[in-house]
């Protein structure tokens, strides 16, 4: 029996939205804010839309000429790896399904913009107070972060339920379906 096909729907469709959503999202910002690296107040200084490529990775890491092509090598081996996790996840175990839907989104988004341009990705979303600025992101990143956030929160909490040795809900589900009257012993307990 495959795991994770009631899953299904939920984890393409997120992946979908996340992907759309940042590819039209960065062709927005790629054609309506320039020059680039110049603000555009949208909540005044607080939140603003800047258009930066970013050709290194989370936090400006940039890791010489060869960046491009090991964050997309890193992206892949991310994605394998998370393709895995999902196979793993139990039917039902939608909070699951969806932390890996949206890093797995995420990845693909930031991918394209990897594989389509050497300039890097196209960051945008710039939000901070006066000169205390976080660094430019995207929707991708968004997605990544809080599936991440998500994803280690499930996962702790998977292991936090198997330290204590309490069921799961789908355990716990599974374990309360009725049992056939032909398999219950008729000898009595002993005592």
């Amino acid at each position: 029996m495959q795991r994770g096909r009631a899953n299904t729907p939920l984890f393409w469709s997120v992946v979908v939205v996340i992907v759309v959503a940042d590819v039209i999202t960065k062709s927005l910002a790629v054609y309506s804010l320039l020059p680039q690296r110049m603000p555009h107040e949208l909540l005044g200084a607080a939140v603003r839309l800047t258009l930066v490529y970013n050709p290194g990775a989370a936090f400006g890491l940039h890791l010489g000429a060869y960046s491009r092509w090991i964050f997309m090598a890193l992206t892949a081996g991310a994605l394998f790896i998370l393709g895995r996790l999902y196979r793993s996840t139990r039917d039902g175990d939608l909070l699951r399904a969806l932390a890996i839907a949206l890093v797995c989104g995420g990845a693909l988004g930031n991918l394209i913009d990897r594989i389509r341009s050497s300039a890097g990705v196209v960051d945008f979303i710039d939000v901070g107070i006066g000169d205390m600025r976080w660094p430019t992101f995207n929707v991708a990143d968004m997605a990544v972060s809080i599936g991440a956030f998500l994803l280690a929160w499930v996962l702790w909490g998977d292991e936090h339920a198997d330290h204590l040795g309490t069921p799961r809900d789908s355990d716990t589900a599974r374990d309360s379906a009725p049992v056939p009257a032909s398999s219950v012993s008729q000898t009595s307990p002993e005592i």
